[in-house]
Protein backbone atom coordinates (compact mmCIF):
# COMPACT_ATOMS: atom_id res chain seq x y z
CA UNK A 1 0.00 0.00 0.00
CA UNK A 2 0.81 3.18 -1.07
CA UNK A 3 1.89 5.44 2.27
CA UNK A 4 0.67 9.13 0.26
CA UNK A 5 -2.50 7.04 -0.89
CA UNK A 6 -5.45 6.26 0.98
CA UNK A 7 -7.58 4.35 -1.92
CA UNK A 8 -9.01 4.25 -5.16
CA UNK A 9 -12.92 5.47 -4.89
CA UNK A 10 -15.95 5.62 -7.37
CA UNK A 11 -16.62 8.72 -8.02
CA UNK A 12 -20.76 7.78 -9.06
CA UNK A 13 -21.53 5.55 -5.73
CA UNK A 14 -18.18 6.23 -3.24
CA UNK A 15 -17.52 2.67 -3.16
CA UNK A 16 -13.48 2.68 -1.96
CA UNK A 17 -10.35 0.08 -3.76
CA UNK A 18 -7.25 -0.80 -2.70
CA UNK A 19 -5.15 1.32 -5.02
CA UNK A 20 -3.20 -1.64 -7.02
CA UNK A 21 -0.88 -1.18 -10.37
CA UNK A 22 -3.97 -3.12 -11.74
CA UNK A 23 -7.05 -1.11 -10.12
CA UNK A 24 -9.47 -0.05 -12.84
CA UNK A 25 -13.59 1.19 -12.34
CA UNK A 26 -15.80 0.50 -10.00
CA UNK A 27 -18.29 -2.81 -10.01
CA UNK A 28 -21.18 -0.28 -10.81
CA UNK A 29 -19.27 0.99 -13.69
CA UNK A 30 -18.11 4.28 -12.51
CA UNK A 31 -14.66 5.88 -12.84
CA UNK A 32 -12.58 5.68 -9.93
CA UNK A 33 -10.39 8.95 -8.61
CA UNK A 34 -6.90 8.64 -5.96
CA UNK A 35 -7.51 9.34 -2.73
CA UNK A 36 -4.33 10.97 -0.81
CA UNK A 37 -3.48 11.08 2.87
CA UNK A 38 -2.59 14.87 2.76
CA UNK A 39 -1.77 14.80 6.62
CA UNK A 40 1.26 12.45 5.19
CA UNK A 41 1.80 14.59 2.13
CA UNK A 42 1.98 18.30 4.27
CA UNK A 43 4.18 16.24 6.85
CA UNK A 44 7.36 14.86 3.96
CA UNK A 45 6.31 17.53 1.24
CA UNK A 46 6.69 21.30 1.43
CA UNK A 47 7.04 24.19 -1.61
CA UNK A 48 11.46 24.33 0.22
CA UNK A 49 11.38 20.65 -1.03
CA UNK A 50 10.22 21.72 -4.73
CA UNK A 51 12.35 25.08 -4.23
CA UNK A 52 15.45 22.31 -3.74
CA UNK A 53 14.31 19.26 -6.19
CA UNK A 54 16.73 19.39 -9.32
CA UNK A 55 14.35 16.94 -11.08
CA UNK A 56 12.64 19.11 -13.81
CA UNK A 57 10.13 17.14 -15.04
CA UNK A 58 6.59 15.49 -13.98
CA UNK A 59 8.44 13.17 -11.57
CA UNK A 60 9.89 16.49 -9.04
CA UNK A 61 5.78 15.68 -7.90
CA UNK A 62 6.56 12.22 -6.89
CA UNK A 63 4.56 12.70 -3.24
CA UNK A 64 1.51 13.90 -4.93
CA UNK A 65 1.55 10.98 -7.02
CA UNK A 66 0.26 7.27 -6.92
CA UNK A 67 3.84 5.64 -7.40
CA UNK A 68 6.12 3.30 -5.48
CA UNK A 69 8.90 4.95 -3.76
CA UNK A 70 11.08 2.38 -5.81
CA UNK A 71 9.56 2.99 -9.12
CA UNK A 72 12.05 3.97 -11.94
CA UNK A 73 10.79 6.95 -14.28
CA UNK A 74 10.18 6.50 -17.69
CA UNK A 75 13.37 7.58 -20.06
CA UNK A 76 11.73 10.51 -21.61
CA UNK A 77 11.58 13.82 -19.86
CA UNK A 78 7.91 14.61 -19.70
CA UNK A 79 6.88 17.57 -17.76
CA UNK A 80 8.55 20.91 -16.72
CA UNK A 81 6.81 22.86 -20.33
CA UNK A 82 7.61 26.45 -20.92
CA UNK A 83 4.89 28.64 -19.32
CA UNK A 84 5.09 31.76 -21.38
CA UNK A 85 3.68 35.06 -20.09
CA UNK A 86 2.02 36.06 -23.55
CA UNK A 87 2.08 39.86 -23.06
CA UNK A 88 0.79 40.27 -26.89
CA UNK A 89 -1.27 38.27 -27.08
CA UNK A 90 -2.87 39.72 -24.18
CA UNK A 91 -3.17 43.00 -25.69
CA UNK A 92 -4.17 41.99 -28.80
CA UNK A 93 -7.07 40.13 -27.18
CA UNK A 94 -7.76 43.14 -24.48
CA UNK A 95 -6.84 40.67 -21.21
CA UNK A 96 -5.30 41.79 -18.08
CA UNK A 97 -2.84 38.80 -17.74
CA UNK A 98 -2.57 36.10 -20.21
CA UNK A 99 -0.07 33.42 -19.86
CA UNK A 100 0.44 30.47 -22.20
CA UNK A 101 1.60 26.69 -20.92
CA UNK A 102 3.20 25.22 -23.70
CA UNK A 103 2.92 21.52 -23.69
CA UNK A 104 3.50 20.57 -26.83
CA UNK A 105 6.73 20.93 -26.06
CA UNK A 106 7.12 17.26 -24.10
CA UNK A 107 9.08 14.12 -25.99
CA UNK A 108 5.93 13.07 -28.27
CA UNK A 109 4.79 16.68 -28.64
CA UNK A 110 1.72 16.99 -26.66
CA UNK A 111 0.20 16.98 -22.87
CA UNK A 112 -0.66 13.39 -23.18
CA UNK A 113 2.61 12.55 -22.41
CA UNK A 114 1.89 12.99 -18.86
CA UNK A 115 -0.62 10.20 -18.92
CA UNK A 116 1.20 7.87 -20.71
CA UNK A 117 4.65 8.23 -18.53
CA UNK A 118 2.18 7.27 -15.54
CA UNK A 119 0.93 4.57 -17.29
CA UNK A 120 4.18 3.08 -18.10
CA UNK A 121 5.60 3.00 -14.85
CA UNK A 122 1.96 1.59 -13.48
CA UNK A 123 2.54 -1.07 -16.04
CA UNK A 124 6.07 -1.98 -14.78
CA UNK A 125 4.84 -1.81 -11.33
CA UNK A 126 2.25 -4.52 -12.55
CA UNK A 127 4.69 -6.33 -14.71
CA UNK A 128 2.55 -5.82 -17.71
CA UNK A 129 4.30 -7.48 -20.90
CA UNK A 130 1.85 -5.49 -23.32
CA UNK A 131 0.39 -1.65 -23.50
CA UNK A 132 -2.78 -0.87 -25.19
CA UNK A 133 -5.32 2.14 -26.30
CA UNK A 134 -7.10 3.58 -28.35
CA UNK A 135 -6.97 7.26 -29.53
CA UNK A 136 -7.62 9.88 -31.53
CA UNK A 137 -3.91 10.76 -32.16
CA UNK A 138 -2.24 12.21 -29.18
CA UNK A 139 -2.85 9.38 -26.69
CA UNK A 140 -1.64 7.00 -29.21
CA UNK A 141 1.89 8.56 -30.14
CA UNK A 142 2.39 9.00 -26.14
CA UNK A 143 2.24 6.13 -25.19
CA UNK A 144 4.18 4.24 -28.07
CA UNK A 145 6.88 6.97 -27.47
CA UNK A 146 6.92 6.51 -23.59
CA UNK A 147 6.75 3.00 -24.20
CA UNK A 148 9.28 2.18 -26.72
CA UNK A 149 11.48 4.27 -24.62
CA UNK A 150 11.00 1.58 -21.40
CA UNK A 151 11.02 -1.33 -24.03
CA UNK A 152 7.12 -2.19 -23.76
CA UNK A 153 5.73 -3.10 -26.48
CA UNK A 154 1.90 -1.26 -27.74
CA UNK A 155 -1.12 -2.02 -29.50
CA UNK A 156 -2.89 1.15 -30.45
CA UNK A 157 -6.14 1.54 -32.18
CA UNK A 158 -6.84 4.56 -34.10
CA UNK A 159 -10.15 5.95 -35.93
CA UNK A 160 -8.92 6.25 -39.68
CA UNK A 161 -9.19 10.00 -39.29
CA UNK A 162 -6.26 10.23 -37.52
CA UNK A 163 -3.92 12.46 -38.85
CA UNK A 164 -0.94 11.39 -41.06
CA UNK A 165 1.72 13.24 -38.70
CA UNK A 166 0.56 11.30 -35.74
CA UNK A 167 0.04 8.02 -37.32
CA UNK A 168 3.57 8.42 -38.56
CA UNK A 169 4.78 9.17 -35.04
CA UNK A 170 3.20 5.44 -33.93
CA UNK A 171 5.00 3.83 -36.21
CA UNK A 172 8.29 5.41 -36.11
CA UNK A 173 7.61 4.11 -32.60
CA UNK A 174 7.16 0.45 -33.37
CA UNK A 175 3.62 0.47 -32.33
CA UNK A 176 1.57 -1.94 -33.48
CA UNK A 177 -1.36 0.00 -34.98
CA UNK A 178 -5.09 -0.59 -35.65
CA UNK A 179 -6.72 1.85 -37.96
CA UNK A 180 -10.39 1.76 -37.64
CA UNK A 181 -12.64 2.25 -40.00
CA UNK A 182 -15.65 3.62 -37.62
CA UNK A 183 -15.71 6.92 -35.17
CA UNK A 184 -13.55 6.80 -32.19
CA UNK A 185 -16.37 5.40 -30.08
CA UNK A 186 -16.02 2.59 -31.99
CA UNK A 187 -11.94 2.60 -32.32
CA UNK A 188 -12.99 2.18 -28.38
CA UNK A 189 -14.44 -0.69 -27.97
CA UNK A 190 -12.86 -2.40 -30.52
CA UNK A 191 -9.62 -1.89 -28.23
CA UNK A 192 -11.80 -2.75 -25.19
CA UNK A 193 -12.48 -6.11 -26.55
CA UNK A 194 -8.99 -6.64 -27.29
CA UNK A 195 -7.49 -5.07 -24.19
CA UNK A 196 -10.23 -7.82 -22.38
CA UNK A 197 -9.43 -10.56 -24.52
CA UNK A 198 -5.44 -10.82 -24.43
CA UNK A 199 -5.27 -8.94 -20.98
CA UNK A 200 -2.93 -5.75 -21.75
CA UNK A 201 -2.22 -3.34 -19.41
CA UNK A 202 -5.15 -0.59 -20.39
CA UNK A 203 -3.86 2.98 -20.94
CA UNK A 204 -7.50 4.10 -21.62
CA UNK A 205 -8.41 7.09 -19.62
CA UNK A 206 -11.71 5.77 -18.75
CA UNK A 207 -10.47 2.89 -17.29
CA UNK A 208 -7.55 3.67 -15.75
CA UNK A 209 -7.91 6.00 -12.89
CA UNK A 210 -3.84 6.71 -12.88
CA UNK A 211 -4.01 8.83 -15.92
CA UNK A 212 -5.70 11.64 -14.39
CA UNK A 213 -2.60 11.60 -12.11
CA UNK A 214 -0.27 11.57 -14.70
CA UNK A 215 -2.25 14.28 -16.52
CA UNK A 216 -2.72 16.84 -13.16
CA UNK A 217 0.70 17.33 -13.43
CA UNK A 218 0.19 20.19 -15.72
CA UNK A 219 -1.50 22.37 -12.80
CA UNK A 220 0.87 21.72 -10.23
CA UNK A 221 3.57 22.91 -12.88
CA UNK A 222 1.61 25.83 -13.73
CA UNK A 223 1.08 26.94 -9.94
CA UNK A 224 5.12 26.06 -9.33
CA UNK A 225 5.70 28.65 -12.20
CA UNK A 226 3.43 31.33 -11.05
CA UNK A 227 5.14 31.05 -7.78
CA UNK A 228 1.86 29.77 -6.05
CA UNK A 229 -0.23 32.76 -7.40
CA UNK A 230 -3.01 31.07 -8.22
CA UNK A 231 -4.50 32.92 -11.55
CA UNK A 232 -8.37 33.74 -11.78
CA UNK A 233 -8.69 31.08 -14.88
CA UNK A 234 -7.14 28.32 -16.74
CA UNK A 235 -8.83 27.22 -20.02
CA UNK A 236 -8.54 23.82 -21.53
CA UNK A 237 -9.61 22.15 -24.70
CA UNK A 238 -11.90 19.22 -23.92
CA UNK A 239 -12.39 16.28 -25.41
CA UNK A 240 -13.18 13.04 -23.60
CA UNK A 241 -12.60 14.94 -20.47
CA UNK A 242 -9.91 13.28 -19.16
CA UNK A 243 -7.53 16.32 -19.35
CA UNK A 244 -9.83 18.89 -17.45
CA UNK A 245 -10.65 16.56 -14.97
CA UNK A 246 -6.84 15.76 -13.93
CA UNK A 247 -6.31 19.57 -14.07
CA UNK A 248 -9.04 20.02 -11.59
CA UNK A 249 -7.56 17.13 -9.51
CA UNK A 250 -4.37 18.72 -9.27
CA UNK A 251 -5.22 22.12 -8.29
CA UNK A 252 -7.82 20.47 -5.52
CA UNK A 253 -4.90 18.55 -4.22
CA UNK A 254 -2.44 21.41 -3.69
CA UNK A 255 -5.57 22.76 -2.06
CA UNK A 256 -5.84 20.10 0.30
CA UNK A 257 -2.10 19.75 0.96
CA UNK A 258 -1.71 23.13 1.82
CA UNK A 259 0.64 24.72 -1.54
CA UNK A 260 -2.44 27.07 -2.38
CA UNK A 261 -5.08 28.87 -0.75
CA UNK A 262 -7.38 29.31 -3.22
CA UNK A 263 -8.83 27.41 -6.38
CA UNK A 264 -9.51 28.90 -10.01
CA UNK A 265 -11.71 29.05 -12.19
CA UNK A 266 -11.58 26.37 -14.91
CA UNK A 267 -12.70 27.97 -19.10
CA UNK A 268 -14.17 24.36 -20.74
CA UNK A 269 -13.63 24.88 -24.41
CA UNK A 270 -15.28 22.35 -27.00
CA UNK A 271 -15.80 22.62 -30.98
CA UNK A 272 -19.14 23.67 -31.92
CA UNK A 273 -19.62 20.57 -33.92
CA UNK A 274 -18.49 17.87 -30.79
CA UNK A 275 -19.27 19.73 -27.29
CA UNK A 276 -21.48 17.24 -25.43
CA UNK A 277 -19.97 18.05 -22.01
CA UNK A 278 -20.32 21.57 -22.75
CA UNK A 279 -24.10 21.33 -24.01
CA UNK A 280 -25.14 19.39 -21.15
CA UNK A 281 -23.87 22.12 -18.45
CA UNK A 282 -25.15 24.58 -20.59
CA UNK A 283 -28.55 22.99 -20.73
CA UNK A 284 -28.23 21.85 -17.28
CA UNK A 285 -29.42 18.20 -18.32
CA UNK A 286 -27.52 14.71 -18.75
CA UNK A 287 -24.68 14.49 -21.73
CA UNK A 288 -25.91 13.03 -24.73
CA UNK A 289 -23.88 11.42 -27.75
CA UNK A 290 -23.16 13.94 -30.56
CA UNK A 291 -21.33 13.77 -33.85
CA UNK A 292 -17.41 13.92 -33.98
CA UNK A 293 -17.96 17.07 -36.40
CA UNK A 294 -15.12 19.05 -35.90
CA UNK A 295 -11.19 19.90 -37.54
CA UNK A 296 -9.52 19.16 -34.14
CA UNK A 297 -9.49 15.78 -34.23
CA UNK A 298 -8.13 15.23 -30.54
CA UNK A 299 -10.88 16.47 -28.96
CA UNK A 300 -13.42 15.08 -31.46
CA UNK A 301 -15.05 12.55 -28.99
CA UNK A 302 -18.70 12.01 -29.18
CA UNK A 303 -18.74 10.04 -26.67
CA UNK A 304 -16.62 11.32 -23.60
CA UNK A 305 -15.06 8.55 -21.87
CA UNK A 306 -14.68 10.68 -18.94
CA UNK A 307 -17.75 12.65 -18.44
CA UNK A 308 -18.85 12.59 -14.79
CA UNK A 309 -15.12 13.68 -13.53
CA UNK A 310 -14.61 16.43 -16.03
CA UNK A 311 -18.67 17.76 -15.57
CA UNK A 312 -17.34 17.71 -11.86
CA UNK A 313 -14.81 19.77 -12.49
CA UNK A 314 -16.38 22.61 -14.22
CA UNK A 315 -19.34 22.98 -11.90
CA UNK A 316 -17.14 22.62 -8.90
CA UNK A 317 -15.06 25.50 -10.25
CA UNK A 318 -17.73 27.19 -11.13
CA UNK A 319 -16.55 27.28 -14.87
CA UNK A 320 -17.19 28.43 -17.78
CA UNK A 321 -18.25 26.67 -20.89
CA UNK A 322 -17.59 28.32 -24.51
CA UNK A 323 -18.15 26.61 -27.54
CA UNK A 324 -15.88 27.63 -30.37
CA UNK A 325 -16.14 26.84 -34.31
CA UNK A 326 -13.64 25.48 -36.37
CA UNK A 327 -12.76 28.95 -38.16
CA UNK A 328 -12.15 30.04 -35.03
CA UNK A 329 -10.05 27.49 -33.88
CA UNK A 330 -7.98 28.30 -37.18
CA UNK A 331 -7.92 31.72 -36.34
CA UNK A 332 -6.56 31.01 -33.10
CA UNK A 333 -3.50 28.91 -34.77
CA UNK A 334 -2.59 31.67 -36.29
CA UNK A 335 -2.90 34.36 -33.51
CA UNK A 336 -1.18 32.14 -31.08
CA UNK A 337 1.95 32.13 -33.65
CA UNK A 338 2.05 35.21 -35.19
CA UNK A 339 1.47 36.97 -31.72
CA UNK A 340 3.59 34.52 -29.18
CA UNK A 341 5.63 32.13 -31.72
CA UNK A 342 3.94 29.20 -30.19
CA UNK A 343 2.54 26.93 -33.01
CA UNK A 344 -0.54 24.90 -31.72
CA UNK A 345 -2.56 21.65 -33.42
CA UNK A 346 -6.26 22.33 -33.58
CA UNK A 347 -7.27 21.32 -30.77
CA UNK A 348 -3.76 22.43 -28.64
CA UNK A 349 -5.07 25.70 -29.26
CA UNK A 350 -8.74 25.44 -28.68
CA UNK A 351 -8.62 26.82 -25.20
CA UNK A 352 -6.79 29.94 -26.18
CA UNK A 353 -9.70 30.28 -28.96
CA UNK A 354 -12.24 29.79 -26.05
CA UNK A 355 -9.98 32.90 -24.19
CA UNK A 356 -10.54 34.81 -27.09
CA UNK A 357 -14.86 34.35 -27.12
CA UNK A 358 -15.25 34.33 -23.41
CA UNK A 359 -13.87 37.75 -23.84
CA UNK A 360 -16.13 38.60 -26.74
CA UNK A 361 -19.26 37.24 -24.88
CA UNK A 362 -18.58 39.00 -21.81
CA UNK A 363 -18.24 35.71 -19.80
CA UNK A 364 -15.14 36.93 -18.81
CA UNK A 365 -13.88 39.79 -16.73
CA UNK A 366 -11.46 41.57 -19.18
CA UNK A 367 -9.09 42.38 -15.68
CA UNK A 368 -8.75 38.44 -14.74
CA UNK A 369 -5.40 36.65 -15.00
CA UNK A 370 -5.80 33.54 -17.22
CA UNK A 371 -3.53 30.62 -18.19
CA UNK A 372 -4.09 28.93 -21.58
CA UNK A 373 -2.94 25.20 -22.33
CA UNK A 374 -1.86 24.36 -25.76
CA UNK A 375 -2.62 20.85 -25.49
CA UNK A 376 -0.16 19.77 -28.66
CA UNK A 377 1.75 21.27 -31.39
CA UNK A 378 1.18 22.09 -34.37
CA UNK A 379 3.69 19.69 -36.42
CA UNK A 380 1.07 16.58 -35.92
CA UNK A 381 -1.15 18.40 -38.01
CA UNK A 382 0.48 20.15 -40.64
CA UNK A 383 -2.40 19.95 -43.10
CA UNK A 384 -4.55 22.16 -40.96
CA UNK A 385 -1.41 24.39 -40.17
CA UNK A 386 -1.53 25.42 -44.24
CA UNK A 387 -5.36 25.42 -43.73
CA UNK A 388 -5.02 28.48 -41.13
CA UNK A 389 -2.40 30.12 -42.23
CA UNK A 390 -2.51 30.01 -46.28
CA UNK A 391 0.03 28.24 -49.11
CA UNK A 392 3.24 30.04 -49.25
CA UNK A 393 3.22 32.57 -52.34
CA UNK A 394 5.68 30.60 -55.48
CA UNK A 395 7.81 32.97 -57.67
CA UNK A 396 10.27 32.30 -60.15
CA UNK A 397 13.80 32.97 -59.22
CA UNK A 398 14.11 36.52 -60.55
CA UNK A 399 13.89 39.65 -58.78
CA UNK A 400 11.08 41.11 -61.13
CA UNK A 401 8.73 37.92 -60.49
CA UNK A 402 9.36 38.55 -56.88
CA UNK A 403 8.72 42.51 -57.19
CA UNK A 404 5.35 41.21 -59.03
CA UNK A 405 4.52 38.69 -56.10
CA UNK A 406 4.96 41.27 -53.65
CA UNK A 407 2.91 43.77 -55.36
CA UNK A 408 -0.29 40.82 -55.81
CA UNK A 409 -0.06 40.37 -52.35
CA UNK A 410 0.31 44.12 -51.17
CA UNK A 411 3.76 43.40 -49.19
CA UNK A 412 6.24 45.96 -48.79
CA UNK A 413 8.97 45.75 -47.06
Amino acid sequence: MLKNVKCAKCVKCGKEYEATPTTTTCECGGILDIVYDYDYIKAHFTKDDLEHCPDRSMWRYRPLLPVEPDSAPTPLRVGWSPLYKADNLAKVLGLKALYIKDDGQNPTASLKDRASAMAVVKAREAKAPIIACSSTGNAASSLAGNAAAAGIPTYIFVPSRAPKGKVAQLRIFGATVISVDGSYEDTFELSKAAIQRWGWYDRNAAINPYLSEGKKTVTLEIMEQLHWQVPDFIALSVGDGCTIAGAWKGLKDLYAAGFIDKLPRLISVQAEGCCPLNRAIQTNTPWEPMEENTLADSIAVGVPRNADKALNAIRESNGITVNVSDDEILAAMRLLGRTQGVFGEPAGVTGTAGVKKALELGLLDPDSTVVSVVTGNGLKDAANGIKAAGEPMLVKPTMEALLDAFEENDIHP
